[in-house]
């Protein structure tokens, strides 16, 4: 299951795992609403270099396939909540501790989602 997200107005593209029962979410688009870089793709890239190739990044990081603005999917970095949590904490924005408030709220929709499958 794909779904858009919405943080301060900006479109968080994500994709459920049933399996593990979590939800992925672009790492581009996050970074592109902590940083309102003009090019969040590079500023992933070289964050990603600078932080997380030493260390290993994709223990926590994958690709998935995301619907783009053109309508076609690509594959693109994706993280969960932990992972993601991990990536904010690299990222210099005042948007971090509003950012983690609203993927706990996320994580809470769904859960309660899971043990009420009407909502």
């Amino acid at each position: 299951m794909s779904d858009i997200k919405l943080f301060d107005q900006k479109q968080i593209r994500s994709v459920w795992n049933e399996e593990e029962e979590q939800w992925y979410f672009s790492i581009v688009d996050v970074v592109e609403v902590l940083t309102d870089s003009p090019t969040p793709r590079q500023y992933w890239s070289k964050l990603k270099k600078r932080e997380f190739d030493s260390q290993q990044l994709y223990p926590f990081g994958v690709q998935l396939k995301l619907e783009s603005k053109d309508g076609k999917k690509y594959t693109s970095d994706c993280a969960n909540v932990k992972g993601l949590l991990r990536i904010i904490q690299a990222i210099p924005s005042p948007k971090a501790e509003p950012f983690k408030q609203w993927l706990a709220q996320v994580g809470y929709e769904r859960m309660s989602e899971i043990e009420n499958p009407e909502l």
